[in-house]
């Protein structure tokens, strides 16, 4: 038999220490994440990401990511450097195969979905 899971309070969900982001272009950016879900095949998983000010790259070649920000600031940069902003209240995805730069405006804190399958 299979369950609802629900999970609350995001926004406060605890996290462990951060750790300095391996790849970095600007800043000295630092990060902590938890794992909330996995689906039992792999194919999708679903936790919170925190990280402090600083600039990275960013490859989805294997799957998308959809990110809810719960609170703080980044800016996007697509390989042609277009760029959006997008703060706290607002949702993004990045389709498998984007790749790109974040910059991290103010600490950031974001709820994502990993999907392997979705293109």
């Amino acid at each position: 038999m299979k369950f609802v899971q629900t999970f609350a309070s995001l926004a406060d969900i605890e996290l462990p220490a951060k750790t300095p982001k391996p790849t970095v272009l600007e800043g000295s950016p630092a990060e902590a994440s938890v794992t909330l879900w996995t689906a039992v095949d792999g194919t999708m998983r679903i936790g919170v990401w925190e990280c402090t000010p600083g600039r990275f790259p960013s490859n989805r070649e294997a799957a998308s990511e959809t990110c809810y920000i719960l609170k703080g600031r980044v800016r996007l940069t697509n390989e042609d450097g277009s760029s959006k902003e997008v703060g706290a209240g607002e949702m993004l995805v990045l389709p498998r195969g984007w790749k790109g730069e974040w910059a991290i405006l103010e600490e950031t804190r974001k709820i994502f979905v990993i999907h392997n399958d979705a293109v």
